[in-house]
């Protein structure tokens, strides 16, 4: 057993000191050592010389002796390798090739923008399909069947099924937050939508819109308007100049449309905010007692506000775009125009 011992350990030293600068040199260590007539092959046949009592020491012994021989020719094989390349000409010590950084589509940029602005507000983030049933798109925000206002969205039905559509906006989002009765609620609802609109540089058939919903006691318009002013100052500066309108929306009273100066033009008139100076940016209001009833909420304990904005009008006002279409072309000019930092 000693004997054995001593030879490994001697072979060991002799592979540890073992130079292969090339494949052919690698193959010679094969050979000698891992070979069918190498080394390694003729040391576990001593097995037989070892004594009984010794064989479970020295079969471990051996293995080990196998293994170390293997990672050693691997060790040499990748290293060979390497000087070939290198001699071929490639310098290994270079940097890599860096890959092409790609950047973030400008309604992402601008989406991301929004959420983040209001979650310093303390509101978070739910999500809901895009194929929604008509309780949670029409019905539940007041809009009953055969209701005139179901005019102003024009639907996209699904054929096989008209109780189902494509959303017309993430109200449906609201009407399912509410439904699980968890109060306080303080949520923005983000997400596309989907309108049989004609398309042009102002509208889109699909488009993206972020909602808000806080619903609480003692809610009150003042505190939508100090939400609302809040997130404009943020998103367009302290200059910008707003301004409230009255509106109608049926799931909303009192219900209200908030107008900034057109940035596109600097108020002076364009195709953007047809020749007014003013950009429309959302729909706002006090929740709606019906909807809040229609969610199974008290209506004479809480009360809250609700508000939608799209968000390509605002990207296009922050990008200078005049045109909402290049949003939806996948042109690699125009994104290209854009980064993550923007």
């Amino acid at each position: 057993m000693e004997q054995l011992v001593s030879q490994i350990e001697g072979y060991k030293s002799e592979m540890s000191s073992f130079i292969a600068n090339d494949e052919k040199q690698v193959e010679e260590f094969r050979i000698k050592y891992l070979g069918t007539k190498g080394i390694v092959k003729a040391i576990m046949g001593e097995m037989k010389n070892v004594a009984a009592d010794q064989k479970k020491q020295a079969g471990q012994l051996l293995n080990e002796f196998r293994l170390f021989t293997e990672n050693l020719y691997e060790t040499l094989k990748q290293a060979a390798s390497g000087t070939e390349v290198a001699a071929a000409g490639t310098d290994l010590s270079l940097p890599g090739d860096p890959a092409p950084l790609g950047s973030r589509h400008p309604i992402t940029l601008m989406r991301n923008r929004i959420v983040s602005i209001f979650q310093r507000l303390g509101f978070a983030v739910a999500e809901g399909p895009e194929i929604e049933d008509d309780w949670h798109n029409f019905g539940a925000l007041n809009l009953p069947a055969h209701h005139p206002a179901r005019d102003m969205q024009d639907t996209f039905y699904i054929q096989q099924n008209p109780d189902w559509v494509l959303r017309t906006h993430t109200s449906s989002v609201q009407i399912r937050e509410m439904e699980k009765g968890k109060l306080p609620i303080r949520m923005l609802m983000p997400g596309r939508v989907y309108r049989n609109e004609t398309v042009s540089a102002r509208s889109h058939c699909f488009f993206h819109q972020v909602e808000g919903l806080y619903i609480d006691e003692n809610v009150s318009f003042a505190d939508l308007k100090q939400t609302l002013y809040f997130f404009v100052k943020e998103m367009y500066g302290k200059d910008v100049k707003v301004r409230f309108r009255p509106s109608y929306f049926p799931f909303t009273e009192p219900s209200a449309e908030m107008d900034v100066t057109c940035m596109i033009c600097g108020g002076s008139g364009c195709n953007i905010c047809k020749k007014t100076g003013w950009v429309e940016i959302l729909g706002c209001g006090m929740v709606h007692p019906n909807v809040l009833t229609n969610c199974g909420i008290d209506p004479n304990k809480y009360s809250g506000f609700a508000f939608g904005l799209g968000i390509e009008r605002p990207a296009m006002l922050k990008y200078d775009v005049n045109d909402l279409r290049l949003f939806s072309e996948n042109d690699i000019r125009f994104l290209r125009q854009f980064t993550a930092a923007t």
